[in-house]
């Protein structure tokens, strides 16, 4: 069984920064992309910062330029570097995995539990 665990979500004031990290586990073959969502009251999930297993990255405009996403392939494991934030950014962080469980396996996406961050003086 797969698992995504995230961690490092919290308070933090405006301008201010955190650090996101997910770990994937379980039963694992390959890890493909990985990358980082958000949902914020009333509003419909959207993509952050996406990373594929090479290194190539995607951000969402909003992202551009204070968010930086990483992996580590040996750790299945990817992280989201959040800079200069703001009560906008305040949500719901999904991270999210496209891997395969074993190699006669399709990939599948899988997802996290959701971690909050809280943009707020």
């Amino acid at each position: 069984q797969v698992q995504l665990v995230e961690s490092g979500g919290g308070l933090v004031q405006p301008g201010g920064s955190l650090s996101l990290s997910c770990a994937a586990s379980g039963s694992i073959f390959r890890v493909y992309g990985m990358g980082w969502y958000r949902q914020a009251p009333g509003k419909q999930r959207e993509m952050v910062a996406r990373i594929s297993r090479g290194g190539s990255t995607n951000y969402a405009d909003s992202a551009k330029g204070r968010f930086t996403i990483s992996r580590d392939n040996a750790k299945n494991t990817v992280y989201l570097q959040m800079n200069s934030l703001k009560p906008e950014d305040t949500a719901v962080y999904y991270c999210n995995a496209n891997l395969s469980p074993t190699n006669w396996v399709p990939a599948r996406d899988y997802w996290g539990q959701g971690i909050q961050v809280t943009v707020s003086s």
